[in-house]
């Protein structure tokens, strides 16, 4: 039986790679922030894992990636106002990963965000309308800022070779560039911006092309192609095994807007008892004072040799539902050689070592509960 397809239209952005990917194998995708993601390729999965976890390099489009812009006298009092992670001395040069909550001190978003000049600063977003948001917000408060929604078209150098691969393109500069951080980076008389980060849990960059460089960023994928040909090289992913084990959660399937920073283990990037000012403070502050009624776990099944999750699934101890799984894989790294996958556990059922079942294909599997990430 033929599976569906996704039929593509306007209102689903394309990327400046979509074309070239197809052109290489492209077989997949989903859709992403209202972009075209690729999910797969004519390889499968496990070996596009073994490969990029290997001696390989991969290039990722994850132009899903939005980027908006905030500029204005109040951009960085808005940003702040997003984000549970002081901001008030963040400086140039550096990647924040922050997450972004409402009035509830729930998460709107997780993003990166970076600061360029002292009334700029660029967010990379995941699946969610928080321009919207903030745009609502700044309107609410009166604030003086501007909220762009850019055309940065984002492409990530993964892998064990990935920095070798760099060096070759942007020179030794690169080498010494530390995580979380980023700068500019020539390549053909044009500079762009190269952040340390990505979207494994494995070394690499990632590359954010101007909308006035999507002529040149092209160039510059065909190039990589070219020139790291020796070095295992190959378009690529995120890749679900590799993200669930390295426990790099996925906004809209491990969180979503009902769930708080604390709950899903981002609390060493919530500076609650710092002077900045964020929406959903004092809630976070009670919820940490109080304890987390729910929290997000890896888990491992046993006996079940494969599993698609495209909603959640209940967890069960004696009929009675504890949790819910929500991303899960079969890995097949000799660690493991099971379904592994990332849940929300119930208070009192959150404890490493916890049992449990799950029925699956109409069919009961046993797990148990364990730390994130898995390695």
């Amino acid at each position: 039986m033929n599976k569906p397809i996704l039929s593509k239209s306007r209102r689903i952005k394309k990327t400046i790679f979509t074309d070239r990917l197809e052109e290489q194998g492209l077989s997949g995708y989903t859709v992403y922030a209202q972009t075209l993601l690729p999910t797969a390729f004519k390889d499968s999965l496990e070996e596009d894992y073994f490969h990029l976890t290997g001696d390989g390099v991969q290039i990722f489009d994850v132009a899903g990636q939005v980027v908006i812009r905030f500029t204005g006298k109040d951009s960085k009092k808005l940003v702040q106002l997003l984000t549970p992670r002081d901001l008030t001395n963040a400086i140039f040069g550096k990647c924040y990963y922050c997450p972004f909550t409402n009035e509830e001190g729930n998460l709107l978003n997780d993003p990166v965000v970076l600061r360029l000049k002292e009334d700029e600063w660029l967010v990379s977003i995941a699946d969610s309308a928080v321009d919207l948001f903030a745009s609502g917000l700044a309107t609410g408060m009166g604030l003086e800022v501007n909220i762009e929604r850019t055309k940065y078209q984002i492409m990530a150098i993964q892998g064990k070779n990935s920095f070798e691969l760099s060096r070759r393109v942007f020179g030794d500069k690169i080498m010494d560039q530390k995580f979380y951080n980023y700068d500019y980076f020539d390549f053909n008389n044009n500079s762009f911006l190269v952040g340390r980060l990505g979207w494994t849990k494995m070394t690499g960059n990632e590359v954010w092309i101007s909308p006035d460089q999507h002529k040149e960023g092209l160039e510059l994928y065909d190039y990589l192609f070219e020139i790291g040909k020796d070095l295992n090289i190959k378009p690529g992913y995120p890749n679900l095994i590799e993200r669930i084990e390295g426990g790099l959660l996925s906004y809209g399937n491990d969180m979503d807007i009902f769930d708080s920073p604390l709950e899903v283990g981002l609390d060493k990037f919530c500076n609650l008892d710092s002077d900045a000012n964020f929406l959903g403070k004092e809630i976070l502050k009670k919820q940490r004072n109080e304890g987390v009624k729910k929290k997000l776990m890896g888990v491992k099944i046993k006996d079940l040799k494969q599993i698609e999750v495209d909603s959640e699934i209940n967890i069960y101890l004696n009929d009675i539902i504890i949790g819910e799984l929500r991303s899960a894989v079969f890995s097949p790294n000799p660690k493991y050689k099971q379904v592994i996958g990332i849940a929300m556990m119930q208070n009192g059922y959150f404890n490493v070592g916890q049992e449990f079942e799950i029925i699956v294909n109409d069919q009961k599997y046993k797990g148990e509960v364990c730390s994130l990430p898995f390695l």
